[in-house]
């Protein structure tokens, strides 16, 4: 468990935070540029020396003031990535990966490094200095220096921030298997959702220094927190779910997201049996009190709706569909067309080209 109870104050602004994480995984910190995620992450590595509260990881206490402890950054054992990679230029790759390393380098092994190289793509880049190197090759070099310092906790701040579209595509995968293969828990920076639905295990939401919200993100995407700060397009439930067929004929894939759900989805590369996260936007959701016929809709879902909100000039309303709940924009006139309340018998209707199903990796 990741326990953060935080205070400081740097000139005008202050960090007052509280939440728990589980771990391993990763702990996504998100929110605007500004609200505290750098200040927050600068914390936990103990390079602002003036914060009170507590930090502990697991069983290591890294700081509570009421004790007197305070860890000093160099003996918390962690890793930390930035948004520029930080190599040395006169080293080559090689020569940058084992700088992360204990310098007793039989405490890492060569299994280890052998293993950090292969997982990262980095073995022809070995005798390559970073100088000759693209933005996405030097972030792979710099999580592999990080990993190889064997660290209790990683932290990555905002390490695709620098990097365009392609790059960034480029090395998502990359930390998916971090993720995925080490029970190193990690805190994560971003202020790009898309980043978060890929990687976070656990999602914290930072506004003006203080956590507005805290939990798995499936939870989390219906918070009206996080409403605020991703905006109207980008409002949406996040499920997870299980993969229960794929057709290749059809291009489409069939995800089981509660016992009485089923969700068809455009991946038939998904493999039976695979945990994967959606994310349904409510803007592509459309609901009837009839049970709909004649549609080219591939998902039609029985739900009941669960609240009505009035949300930026239209009505959001949350529907149980029977071990998930999604969100559909609608008018307000249509809400009091349909009649829409809390107990409303309904059909949400989605195309399964509207959404994409991620792997969540190990099942």
């Amino acid at each position: 468990m990741l326990d953060i109870d935080i205070q400081l104050a740097r000139g005008s602004f202050t960090l007052n935070a509280q939440f728990q994480a589980p771990t391993p995984g990763i702990t996504a910190l998100f929110g605007r540029s500004g609200c505290g995620k750098s200040t927050l992450v600068n914390a936990l590595a103990g390079l602002i020396p003036h914060g009170r509260g507590r930090i502990a990881l697991d069983e290591a206490l890294w700081l509570d003031s009421t004790q007197g402890v305070n860890v000093a950054a160099e003996r918390r054992r962690i890793g930390y990535v930035f948004q520029d990679a930080r190599l040395f230029p006169h080293y080559t790759v090689r020569g940058n990966l084992l700088y992360g390393a204990p310098r007793d380098h039989s405490a890492t092994g060569t299994s280890a490094f052998d293993d950090v190289v292969h997982l990262l793509g980095l073995n022809a880049l070995l005798a390559r200095r970073p100088g000759v190197l693209s933005g996405g090759e030097r972030q792979r070099v710099a999580l592999g220096r990080a990993l190889l310092a064997q660290p209790r906790l990683l932290l990555l701040d905002e390490p695709l921030a620098s990097l365009d579209v392609s790059r960034r595509e480029e090395v998502l995968p990359y930390l998916e298997k971090l993720r995925d293969h080490y029970a190193i828990p990690m805190v994560y920076v971003s202020h790009q959702f898309d980043e978060v639905l890929r990687l976070a295990t656990h999602l914290v939401v930072l506004d003006q220094g203080r956590v507005v919200a805290a939990g798995d993100v499936g939870a989390v995407s219906l918070a009206p927190a996080l409403r605020a700060i991703v905006g109207v397009d980008a409002v949406g439930a996040v499920v997870e779910g299980r993969v229960t067929g794929s057709d290749a004929t059809q291009g489409l894939a069939t995800v089981q997201i509660g016992p009485q759900s089923l969700l068809r989805v455009t991946n038939s590369a998904l493999i039976p049996g695979q945990r994967v996260r959606l994310q349904l936007l409510a803007r592509d959701l459309i609901l009837a009190i009839e049970e709909p016929r004649g549609l080219s809709v591939r998902n039609q879902l029985r739900g009941k709706v669960v609240s009505v909100t009035s949300d930026n000039g239209a009505d959001l309303v949350a529907v149980d569909v029977g071990g998930a709940t999604l969100l559909a924009r609608i008018s307000a006139s249509a809400t009091r067309e349909l009649q829409l309340a809390p107990g409303t018998a309904v059909w949400a209707l989605v195309k399964a080209v509207s959404f994409s199903a991620r792997p969540l990796g190990n099942n």
